[in-house]
């Protein structure tokens, strides 16, 4: 494939995403910016959130891990589940109950000042570093397979595509995103779904053939019994619950999109239904996994040195040219996904977690808008600075690790929240800051000594829960009873 022809379908592809914003976002108020005007179809918002759910990371390294982990990943796809359960009928209720914009909101209102802004803070740090890493895999691709042909320098690629961003969600925020996410979810499953056609076909498989083969392969083991594993099945499956609860049901970019629902019934009827439909779509991308290793095996296709590069190598080179233009347009369609919703709910929780815009009487509804477009440039001025730093750091070994981190950011969410749920004590609101910063540390620290502290032991996933826990403990430690 040609660079130009790569780009004239990331063109078409934006220029329909922009007529989408023209529907949607017309007579669009601040209402409609963070709520959609509490008029958004849940079956709507369900599908789009699996676009939302699988963003490029997922996209391209899922069908990688195969390799490794076989179907493992099952596990915490089933967990999945029983997390959204613990959503739809414990965190949604209660947001709905309060009428809440932002879901930090009940920190304060649980607990005071300081622990609201300490929620408030570690959303922004993990959505900024999060977002920012998803959005550098894709876009380097893009900058490899199109923008290096062309001479034009990487900072300028991240340049466009957030200058894109920025123009179709800064007017419609919310209410514009639950739509394009349909258009994203669609072109990403049709390029999973052709890629397994198109191996299937040179297999000469029909679809029973397709599962009876890659059932019988090596990679489908979905239970790993080692307790020291970090795969072990138990782990995997509880990590998927918690992991679900703190990312989904604790992150504001997630959960917002549900409260533009019109009430709590229709946002639980799109969480469970969304729950199953993503096992589904999951499973489509285990499938591919195993089929690209069949593939490569049956044709003597050297592996990458990256898993992550597994899929994209034989789309691009091995499967044609159809193949590889809906890998394009499945990367594409990843890539917004990482950068709308992130873009809209940094802007929202910022614009009333710290400016107070919904507080503020006296202003005008002009004048807060004003001040929700400043703040939505400034954040997408940041994704861009931070995207560039992972390109300029250009170690993917530190990159990785800065992800990592970012997730240890959700922990103490998961903490503050348990423990205002769970427990009717009370705590000195001044030290939750405090508590909150150390316990990802002890976290990182158990994580990279756990062989030697634990006696081969190795953390996963479940580190998450650890790392609530430690929250939860510290919450505990200076609280009182009413």
């Amino acid at each position: 494939m040609t660079p130009s022809l790569i780009f004239t379908v990331f063109i078409a592809y934006t220029a329909l995403l922009f007529l989408v914003t023209w529907i949607t976002a017309r007579r669009a108020t601040n209402f409609s910016f963070y709520l959609g005007n509490k008029a958004s179809p849940w079956y709507v918002i369900a599908y789009g959130m699996i676009g939302a759910s699988l963003s490029g990371v997922t996209f391209m390294s899922v069908p990688g891990w195969v390799g490794t982990t076989q179907f493992s990943y099952l596990a915490v796809i089933l967990g999945y589940v029983v997390g959204y359960a613990v959503i739809a009928t414990v965190l949604m209720p209660l947001y709905y109950k309060l009428n809440l914009t932002t879901i930090y909101t009940y920190l304060e209102q649980r607990f005071g000042f300081w622990s609201y802004k300490t929620g408030a803070f570690f959303f922004l740090l993990s959505r900024v570093i999060g977002a920012s890493f998803r959005m550098f895999l894709v876009v380097n691709v893009l900058q490899i397979f199109v923008f290096d042909a062309w001479h034009i320098p990487f900072a300028a690629t991240v340049a466009i595509f957030i200058t894109l961003i920025i123009l179709y969600t800064f007017k419609g925020g919310i209410k514009t995103i639950i739509w394009t996410d349909t258009l994203q979810t669609t072109f990403m499953l049709a390029a999973v779904g052709i890629s397994i056609y198109l191996i299937s076909k040179d297999f000469q498989w029909g679809v029973r053939d397709l599962f009876s083969n890659v059932l019988s392969s090596d990679y489908s083991q979905v239970l790993v019994t080692d307790w020291h594993d970090k795969r072990h099945f138990l782990k995997q499956f509880l990590s998927g619950a918690f992991i679900t609860i703190a990312m989904t049901g604790l992150d504001q970019e997630m959960m917002q999109k549900n409260l533009s629902c019109k009430n709590i019934h229709d946002a639980q009827k799109n969480m469970f239904t969304f729950s199953i439909v993503l096992v589904f779509v999951n499973l489509m991308f285990l499938f591919l996994g195993a089929t690209l290793f069949l593939f490569s095996a049956k044709h003597g296709i050297e592996l990458p040195m990256r898993s992550d590069d597994l899929f994209p190598v034989i789309a691009m080179k091995y499967l044609g040219p159809f193949a590889g233009l809906t890998f394009i347009i499945g990367l594409i369609s990843a890539a917004y996904p990482s950068a709308d919703g992130a873009l809209t709910s940094l802007t929202t929780s910022f614009s009333i977690d710290f400016l107070g815009l919904n507080k503020r009487d006296d202003l005008t509804e002009k004048k807060k808008q004003k001040i929700r477009y400043s703040v939505h440039f400034s954040f997408a001025l940041l994704l861009l600075l931070v995207i560039i730093i992972f390109r300029a750091i250009n170690d993917q070994a530190v990159i990785d690790k800065l992800f990592t981190v970012a997730g240890y950011t959700y922990g103490p969410l998961l903490g503050l929240f348990s423990f205002g749920l769970f427990s009717k004590r009370n705590v000195k609101d001044r030290f939750v800051p405090y508590i909150a910063a150390l316990s990802p540390v002890i976290c990182y620290f158990l994580s990279e000594y756990s062989m030697v502290l634990f006696n081969g032991y190795k953390f996963g996933f479940e580190l998450l829960i650890v790392n609530g826990l430690l929250t939860f403990i510290g919450l505990f430690l200076v609280s009182k009873r009413d």
